[in-house]
């Protein structure tokens, strides 16, 4: 089997919209990816599974990274064609003052902003989300033939290479960690599990699709892959010594397994993979926290890439990160994990 080209990847699942409740063009991308991996199915929800290793094995493990992006909500239109959102997912509203969105169809508006010559001395400060307003250049007439209440809306940002590994895109929460479990069953090669792709849906607003992946699958284990907090300017405590390019996040909490977590740092340091560990005094805010409470409860770990500026247009990873995610997974399962006989 070739090796996936992951910045190919990333940049193709970070083109395409997909906002929770409407994760539709992302499953897409990340199923043409799937097909030849497993077998692929969807749910209700609108999960994408896919199954590979031995269907017949005693023990199932879940490999969950969420589809979905952080987007917006059309909430109104008033009569000179203005459009009213809210936000879907944790948006920063200083991200806001000058973006350009784009609607599922991929009419473009600009946040509507006020000129400093026209405003009160405030203009530092972010202008809440309940009087954001965008402009697409249109009457109410033309608008509302186009777009409705309801309609979701994204960031407009194309991906962009940096210098040395490094890439820039929106969404690379969590479409990063859908191309290190695509590259991970690539490298998987085993009998000891069955093993499961869980794309989730709804992570960024409620959870819903490992809440319900989780349940069906009545998995013995899980490890859901995510992002987490790189070192940037201004930035303290723990996550100012987390690096881009220096490996895995492996994060040991009181809702994770224990075992799991130590054996993933026991096979990094065996097999030269570079990590750094997350340790988060309670819920990691991850589908790990969802999976780990599913049924009667799964053995779950949660694994991240490091990232810099999470949930803005210009978020940033290094590739390396996102390779030495999917061989730590890889080998954590060829080795039959941390409960092997």
């Amino acid at each position: 089997m070739n090796k996936v080209d992951l910045k190919k990847l990333i940049f193709e699942l970070c083109s395409v919209q997909g906002v929770s409740g409407s994760e539709a063009p992302a499953l897409s991308v990340a199923r043409k990816y799937c097909e030849s991996l497993g077998e692929t199915g969807t749910d209700h929800n609108g999960n994408l599974y896919v199954t590979l290793g031995d269907p017949e094995a005693d023990r199932t493990i879940i490999l969950d990274a969420h589809l979905d992006r952080i987007g917006f909500i059309v909430t109104g239109i008033d009569d000179k064609g203005f459009v009213k959102v809210d936000k879907l997912g944790g948006v920063d509203i200083r991200t806001l003052q000058d973006a350009v969105l784009q609607t599922e169809s991929g009419i473009k508006g600009t946040v509507c902003c006020l000129p400093p010559h026209l405003s009160d001395g405030s203009e530092d400060k972010a202008t809440p989300i309940d009087k954001t307003w965008v402009d697409f250049g249109m009457t109410y007439d033309e608008i509302s033939k186009r777009l409705h209440i309801g309609d979701t809306l994204t960031f407009y940002a194309e991906p962009r290479e940096l210098l040395g590994d490094k890439i820039t895109a929106p969404a690379l929460d969590d479409r990063c960690g859908i191309a290190a479990l695509i590259r991970a069953a690539e490298l998987i090669n085993t009998d000891k599990y069955r093993v499961v792709l869980l794309f989730s849906v709804q992570e960024e607003t409620y959870g819903t699709g490992a809440k319900t992946g989780a349940f069906t699958l009545d998995a013995d284990e899980a490890i859901a892959v995510d992002v987490s907090f790189a070192s940037q300017p201004d930035i303290s405590g723990q996550y100012a010594k987390t690096e881009l390019g220096k490996g895995p996040m492996i994060c040991i909490s009181s809702v994770m397994d224990r075992a799991m977590s130590q054996k993933l740092i026991s096979l990094a340091k065996e097999q030269d993979i570079p990590y750094q560990l997350e340790p988060i005094a309670g819920a990691t805010g991850t589908n790990g926290d969802h999976i780990a409470v599913s049924r009667c409860g799964v053995k779950t770990a949660v694994v991240s890439i490091p990232q810099r500026y999470m949930h803005t247009p210009v978020e940033v990873i290094s590739l390396s990160d996102v390779e030495n995610t999917a061989r730590l997974i890889a080998a954590y399962i060829n080795c039959g994990g941390a409960f092997d006989d």
